[in-house]
């Protein structure tokens, strides 16, 4: 009896654990897919197209999640693949699905016991739709919700366009997909939710190295759009892109089933995907750090340090003390710059090897040298304060909730922050006032304007009681939408206006701020340009 039962178990065991046979962890193929059961006490079950990489079913503790007239994919989907599947025994026991095409390779990876697809996507040319993108394509009966964004990008029931095919009105609110947004720096995993066990499905992208745009960049996480919900990681797009996109391993990164809270990606440990053989992983042994301190960030604004090459980036904040250490990072030579918020102030190179840690120490001197005769706002590298800057990045400008663009005039020394607009739109607000007095006439003088971001050409011009400054160059062009977007970061151009002495006098001035451009557009798509401060000072 006992050796008949020890042959019974025997044979369970191989029935599980055997590539082509689906058991408590394994995967069988079935009707043109790879059948992949996760083994989790929560169980999780999904398919893989055997022809073209789309993921055609997920179950999760026996639900449907998967919406059914679209799968979830990269991009808008591969078309065709060549898709492999493997079971690797390491330190633990994992199935990898491997989908390639001449420039793109996709891993689905499962840890046995988890209800977690970690995924990775090495590229060597960037996808022709323009942007690489994971899409989870969900059924918003079973997830309607979305985490931490709310209903602000819960699209679906619209009953107008406001612009483009992307921003709608929704029971009187503007809504849309680029409202769910969080900087690379504060990403810790957004979610899809519901169901009466309260389901989440939730993105985690802890490793962001081969993304572009830095740390303070965002884009598209979460959509309710009516027939699914989409849950995205946007690796980079042509959203205010700023930077040239980085080939090569885009990720670990996962999507996580959850009914116990909302997991978080600084704390998920991808550093055992080194045993699964996947292209351009550079494991923790072959990197190196950087430490240093850094000085001249302005009190109560936060230090960010960055590092970027071609190839890479990364980024650390600054301790109280200013000193810093940076995530493990590949070996190269990178530029380094510190930001006061996101307001860069210091600029440096430094060179990483392998094992190694670099000392490097940074020092921003930006704001020396100078008596300000005052200051609207702070360098901060963002609209901190002013009128809308605490609704745009959840609303379209036009929004009902929004408070009055203006054109406005501010009183230096009586106006609240907010009687300054966030952004001079050509077409709404054109120009913006400042009224302020003076003991004595300071002589020659410097007006400077710091802005975050330019649409259209926009740029700021100034005058100065009966004196016009002269028109600066148009901005280096972003060809994307911007504030309607939500979005607020470009290049950061600062403007300077050296005033003549005998234009300013003792006694009541006046500046005006106009948006000027060599386009023209209608209303909030007209050209604009949002403010970071504006400041009056002499040497």
């Amino acid at each position: 009896m006992e050796l008949r039962a020890a042959i019974r178990l025997l044979g369970v065991a191989a029935s599980v654990f055997a590539p082509g046979v689906l058991g408590a962890f394994g995967y069988s193929s079935s009707g043109g897919n790879y059948v992949i059961d996760a083994g989790s006490a929560n169980p999780l079950i999904f398919t893989v197209s055997q022809s073209n990489c789309d993921i055609r079913s997920i179950k999760y503790r026996g639900a449907e999640l998967q919406y059914s007239s679209q799968g979830s994919h990269i991009n808008s989907g591969l078309g065709s693949a060549t898709v492999s599947i493997s079971q690797i025994n390491g330190s633990s026991r994992y199935i990898k699905v491997t989908c390639t095409t001449s420039t793109l390779t996709h891993y689905y990876v499962v840890r046995e016991g988890e209800s977690i697809i970690y995924m990775a996507t090495y590229i060597t040319a960037e996808p022709s739709i323009g942007e690489l993108r994971y899409i989870a394509r969900l059924r918003p009966d079973q997830l309607p919700g979305e985490h931490p964004y709310g209903e602000v990008s819960n699209t679906a029931g619209s009953s107008a366009t406001v612009e483009g095919s992307d921003v709608f009105i929704v029971n009187g609110q503007t809504r849309s997909k680029f409202y769910s947004s969080t900087r690379f720096i504060d990403e810790d995993g957004h979610c899809v939710y519901g169901g009466s066990d309260l389901k989440h499905v939730c993105m985690l992208t802890p490793q962001l190295e081969s993304s572009s745009g830095g740390p303070f960049f965002r884009d598209i996480n979460s959509n309710n759009a009516g027939a699914s919900t989409n849950l995205y990681f946007y690796m980079n797009s042509g959203h205010v892109q700023t930077e040239a996109y980085r080939m090569g391993l885009h990720g670990p990164y996962a999507m996580q089933f959850s009914r116990s809270g909302i997991p978080r990606a600084k704390t998920l440990d991808m550093s055992w995907f080194g045993e699964l053989g996947i292209t351009g992983y550079v494991p923790a042994s072959a990197r190196g750090r950087v430490t240093g301190r850094a000085t001249g960030v302005q009190s109560g604004l936060e230090g960010v340090v960055h590092w970027f090459n071609n190839n890479a980036q990364y980024w650390a904040r600054t301790n109280a003390d200013g000193t810093f250490t940076s995530p493990l990072m590949k070996p190269g030579t990178y530029t380094m710059v510190l930001y006061q918020t996101e307001f860069k102030i210091a600029t440096t190179t430094v060179s990483v090897s392998a094992g190694g840690t670099a000392t490097k120490d940074i020092a921003g001197n930006y704001f020396t040298n100078r008596r300000t005769l005052w200051q609207i706002g702070q360098y901060d590298g963002q609209p901190t304060g002013f009128r809308n800057a605490d609704k745009f990045l959840r609303m379209h400008p036009s929004d009902s909730r929004m408070s009055h663009w203006g054109p406005l005039t501010y009183t230096v020394g009586s106006s609240p922050l907010t009687d300054f607009p966030m952004a001079v739109f050509q077409g709404v607000n054109n120009p913006v006032t400042i009224r302020f007095n003076l003991n004595s006439a300071p002589g020659a003088a410097t007006l400077r304007i710091a802005t975050t971001l330019s649409f259209m050409g926009s740029r700021p011009r100034a005058t100065v009681n009966n004196w016009t400054g002269p028109a600066p160059p148009a901005p280096t062009k972003i060809d994307s939408r911007g504030v309607t977007r939500g979005a607020y970061r470009g290049y950061g151009e600062v403007y300077t206006v050296d005033i003549p002495a005998g234009v300013l006098v003792a006694g009541s001035n006046t500046i005006t701020i106009s948006s000027i451009s060599g386009s023209s557009g209608d209303r909030f798509l007209s050209p604009n340009f949002i403010f970071d401060a504006v400041e009056l000072y002499t040497n």
